[in-house]
């Protein structure tokens, strides 16, 4: 269901988690402005769904006490993102929180998609590297699936790997995985 929003001034992150859900449209508050994207195509959400499982299973077989949590609402000092997939301590999660603190974020996951290339490679990143989530990892899906790894370094992100569709690639961090970006976008 689509909502007029009706709303005067700057907004918060309490306006914006006032506003009614809707599966059409995701809202993110960046500075004191809403931002809204549409919801993620199949072959993305096939993807995310994908690397969930992907993570879920590596975080488990190691005893990780972490949670994977997809389009979640993450609350940064600049704002209010909602990421594709978001690895979080599993005690910040236990209360099911309408939100989750940046604090506990450990990795934060973004699969690009055609109408947000710059929010997903340039202004997203950046506010996370601003509130000091330690991994981030951008996949792309065209014009071949590829996972770009990076730690946060001196504020910043450093690209650490880059995981290419056709061979299995293994990352440490934050547990060990071993992932083939081919397989998460074929149908």
């Amino acid at each position: 269901m689509s909502v007029a929003i009706d709303h005067t001034g700057p907004w918060t992150v309490a306006d914006v988690l006032a506003l009614p859900e809707d599966r059409t449209v995701r809202y993110e508050l960046l500075g004191e402005s809403l931002v809204m994207s549409p919801a993620p195509g199949v072959r993305h959400q096939r993807a995310s769904f994908r690397l969930h499982v992907a993570l879920d299973t590596a975080a488990r077989a190691v005893g990780a006490p972490v949670e994977i949590l997809e389009g979640v609402n993450v609350v940064l000092p600049s704002g209010l993102v909602v990421p594709d997939l978001v690895v979080a301590d599993a005690g910040a999660t236990a209360d099911d929180p309408v939100t989750v603190d940046v604090d506990a974020v450990q990795l934060v996951v973004e699969l690009v998609s055609p109408g947000n290339r710059t929010m997903d490679r340039k202004i997203k990143p950046m506010l996370y590297a601003e509130a000091a989530i330690p991994h981030f990892w951008r996949l792309e899906l065209d014009p071949a699936p590829m996972l770009a790894v990076y730690e946060l370094e001196g504020g910043r992100y450093t690209e650490r790997t880059t995981a290419l569709a056709g061979a299995t690639t293994h990352l440490d961090t934050p547990f060990p995985i071993e992932i083939d970006p081919a397989t998460l976008s074929r149908q």
